[in-house]
């Protein structure tokens, strides 16, 4: 995910790859020069207007009649664990029921219909999904879907009400960058406490240069500004955009494409980069929406929303092969208002990719409370894969006194050591049957979401994260961390790997209910298996360090992806009906298919009815 833009379009016709804009990471201009490219690009639709796009279907086309090069051999990946990581393996399967589901239907993907007809879907799919009352929104890579939920409003969940449309429809109307470029890696979130809903996009290209930019930001006690993108933003709600009647969709694009890969122009515009918030004015996603554009001089990669009392919370990253993250957070309360915001961001040196404390449920942390941004040991760019602490720290915002906004941190939590799923991200790992591509593991990171819930007194988090396992596997590792009242530091209360076999679990997401039960949903995979995604869970009194409800079965994969990025990172979300129904969604390749679809599932916890 490195941001080199001067050689990249040299290196992009050397290795055949395809810029995206709305999905670019150029970091991987890495993986592509090393020979272990995805697979060859196949051409999209460049929509009316966007001149970028239309000049990379120009490219790919002008590539498609050139011979491609054979690809390089794919090398397994030595599985090793260290010592005293097998006393939190659990290698059994749970004895107590599965979480019961209760529904589950196809979102984006391959064989997605909706209102505006069919979209292509670009790899990864960086997953992302919100549940609300009545409405399940979905976003995977730029595009979007609003879905119904059984209830009050709807007498059945799934049907699609809205999309697939490009994530960018939710701020049409409002000018500047964030209507007019449409990307990937942008984030849904639903804010039980308030009822609303957040749509946060990153944007990966530069804007114009304009004399309100901000200069570049380094690490310091400073807390940044970032400038607003629009004049007098957010103005009133406005209200979603209904597309016309979408036309013909074209011949499907034969293969599955890589996210876009390549370094776009070698010579172009040095404005900021925009990060693009949308806040409904109501608990309904169909609604209206207050826009937020913030301009940042830094790559606002990999955004994590996160929701606390005082502020969104947004970590971000500059690239894999730089060592820096953004601590960054958004006004909440004046958003949900739909007044004047700000933006504030702390510059982070030599950390891993960073989650924020996500509140599960309806009840806030305490008044003042410092939000918890962790991080998983080890560091992959200097081949330290392995680590027995994750660490910690302390985020406080002053929204009146930006100078008081401080990065407290950070503390090493001491865990069973670990090492990182086959050595990390952008990894060929886990092997498919009949095939010697392997998926990516995202292996070097605690993944999204690092869920927080109290309860009475007690507050909880729990983060998870992929590992090797002693079998030669992968298996999710996870942490239960409680805070204390006074000093507001963490202790950890449990962790266990979940490893019943040889085979791989990764790329988890946790929850949890107002029980206190924990569901973890993740993929699974590993001959003779495909890729599916299962769910597994524990109770509140159950043995520590144990998911001691059977694995639940999501759905399971029917073929093989052709592609080695797989999701880049998945969702789960808490029912805000019943505060205890765990919504997840995950990829899978339906038989034959030259993609991924995905699948959105609901299980119910013990206790929940």
């Amino acid at each position: 995910m490195q941001r080199t833009f001067g050689i990249g379009l040299a290196l992009a016709l050397v290795v055949g790859v395809l810029v995206d804009v709305a999905s670019y990471r150029p970091s991987l201009l890495r993986r592509s020069v090393l020979g272990d490219s995805d697979t060859a690009a196949s051409p999209r639709v460049a929509p009316p207007g966007d001149e970028e796009a239309e000049e990379n279907e120009r490219e790919a086309r002008e590539r498609e009649q050139q011979s491609p090069s054979p690809p390089a051999p794919i090398v397994p990946p030595v599985m090793t664990a260290p010592a005293g990581s097998a006393a939190v393996e659990q290698t059994a399967h749970g004895d107590k029921p599965s979480a019961v589901l209760v529904e589950s239907f196809d979102g984006l993907g391959v064989g997605f219909e909706g209102p505006q007809g069919t979209a292509n879907f670009r790899n990864p799919s960086d997953n992302a999904l919100a549940v609300g009352s009545n409405h399940i929104v979905q976003i995977v890579n730029s595009q979007t879907a609003i879905f119904t939920k059984k209830g009050k409003t709807f007498d059945a969940t799934g049907r699609v009400l809205y999309g697939p449309v490009p994530t960018a429809n939710f701020f049409k109307g409002f000018g500047g960058q964030c209507e007019a470029t449409n990307n990937g890696d942008a984030v849904v979130r639903y804010d039980q406490v308030a009822n609303r809903w957040l749509v946060v996009m990153p944007l990966f290209r530069r804007g114009p240069v304009r004399p309100d930019q901000p200069e570049m930001w380094t690490a310091s006690e400073k807390a940044y500004i970032s400038p607003p993108g629009r004049p007098g933003q957010p103005g009133q709600a406005a209200p979603l955009y209904q597309p016309p009647p979408p036309p013909p969709a074209p011949p499907a694009a034969a293969g599955q494409r890589g996210r876009g890969q390549g370094g776009g122009r070698a010579q172009g515009p040095q404005g900021p980069y925009s990060m693009c918030y949308a806040i409904s004015a109501s608990d309904d996603p169909m609604g209206s929406y207050y826009r937020y554009e913030f301009l940042r001089p830094l790559f606002p990669d990999y955004p994590r929303p996160a929701i606390w009392n005082d502020g969104y919370y947004v970590p971000t990253s500059t690239g894999d092969e730089v060592i820096q993250k953004h601590a960054c957070i958004v006004d909440r309360a004046r958003m949900l208002k739909g007044e004047a915001a700000t933006e504030q961001c702390k510059i982070l040196e030599g950390v891993g990719f960073l989650n924020n404390a996500d509140v599960d449920g309806k009840s806030m942390p305490p008044s003042g409370a410092p939000n918890i941004m962790m991080s998983a040991g080890g560091t992959q760019l200097k081949n330290v894969l392995e680590d027995d602490t994750i660490y910690a720290w302390k985020l406080s915002v002053d929204w009146k006194n930006p100078a008081k906004t401080s990065v407290v941190g950070p503390e090493k939590i001491a865990v069973a050591p670990y090492h990182y799923l086959c050595d990390g991200q952008l990894k060929n790992c886990v092997p498919q049957p009949g095939t010697d591509r392997r998926l990516d593991s995202q292996g070097d990171k605690i993944m999204s979401r690092l869920v927080y819930r109290r309860m009475g007194n007690r507050e909880s988090i729990v983060g998870v994260h992929s590992v090797n396992t002693t079998a030669g596997g992968g298996g999710v590792r996870w942490y239960e961390l409680r805070l204390d009242n006074k000093s507001r530091n963490l202790i950890l209360a449990q962790q266990g790997t979940f490893a019943p076999d040889a085979l791989f679990r990764w790329m988890a997401s946790p929850a949890i209910d107002r029980f206190g039960n924990i569901g973890i949903g993740y993929s699974f995979g590993g001959p003779p298996h495909f890729a599916g995604q299962r769910l597994a869970g524990r109770t509140p009194n159950d043995p520590p360090g144990k998911l001691t409800m059977r694995e639940a079965v999501l759905v399971e994969g029917e073929d093989i992806q052709i592609a080695m990025r797989w999701q880049d990172y998945t969702t789960t979300a808490i029912d805000p009906v019943d505060d205890c129904t765990v919504w997840y969604v995950g990829d899978y390749i339906k038989k034959g298919a030259a993609s991924y679809s995905s699948k959105i599932g609901a299980f119910r916890m013990p206790g929940c009815k």
